[in-house]
């Protein structure tokens, strides 16, 4: 008997077992059974693994799109840059020739 306390108060078992015990009263009131898994790995680690792939999945189309925005401006600010370029080239040669 006292080797068992000693066993208690070591592994703070009360503690523990009065945990197991809430644990079970708060199993009897659910309706639906427990959770418990398969045997194929692959299959019970999906439940877990989907919702937070297909989230991270939104996430990445998410940023892509504004990614693909922000490409689509910068393209757009360097065909007017380009432009530009193109038009002062140009002003530069008509100035030149008026010039000489």
């Amino acid at each position: 008997q006292e080797e068992i306390q000693e066993v208690k108060d070591e592994g703070n078992l009360e503690v523990l077992f009065n945990s197991l015990d809430k644990i079970v009263e708060e199993a009897k009131n659910r309706e639906e059974p427990a959770w418990r898994p398969s045997g194929i790995p692959e299959e019970d680690i999906r439940s877990a693994v989907v919702p937070y792939l297909l989230k991270h999945r939104s996430y990445l189309r998410k940023v892509l799109k504004e990614k693909e925005e922000e490409n689509r401006k910068v393209a757009e600010s360097v065909l007017a840059g380009r432009d530009r370029i193109a038009e002062l080239q140009q002003l530069i040669q008509a100035r030149k020739h008026a010039w000489q």
